[in-house]
């Protein structure tokens, strides 16, 4: 599993397009698609999910910190079963970070900012590869020898 991260609007996308090339199949909370909790059910062995934040957001208008840090390893944990069942597969994972800056007055927004800080931490424990994307330029902070 590979995690990129880095602010919005910093290039993640097209860098992550450059690296992969056109045959993933890309599933974006941006357009509104759910948390894809089963990836098995998914025809393609290069899956790109982008916009972590808005699923994590989406977590947090109906359960506590618990119980979405829960819900998202659990996920975290699927996804880890799908790449080393289908030996040939790849997920890519794009979360723009959200953790950085002045902290949110609104109570809602706190939790969703400290949820996606937790969040990361547990999808960049189990990621592979870790890149950091500032101005369209990575850095690779993680990368574990395959």
């Amino acid at each position: 599993m590979h995690f990129i991260t880095g602010g919005a609007f910093n290039g993640k996308r097209e860098w992550v397009k450059k690296a992969y090339g056109a045959t993933a199949l890309w599933i974006s909370a941006y357009q509104d698609s759910p948390l894809p909790t089963d990836l098995f059910q998914l025809d393609n062995d290069l899956l790109v999910l982008e916009g972590l934040e808005i699923w994590v957001k989406e977590l947090t208008k109906t359960n506590d910190s618990y119980r979405c840090r829960e819900i998202w390893n659990q996920t975290i944990n699927h996804w880890k079963m799908w790449e080393q069942e289908k030996t040939q597969s790849k997920l890519v994972v794009i979360g723009s970070d959200i953790t950085k800056g002045i902290v949110p007055v609104e109570k809602e927004n706190r939790l969703w900012r400290d949820v996606t800080g937790w969040a990361y931490q547990d999808l960049a424990a189990q990621a592979d590869k870790i890149d950091i994307i500032w101005y369209g330029c990575n850095q690779t902070i993680k990368q574990t020898e395959e």
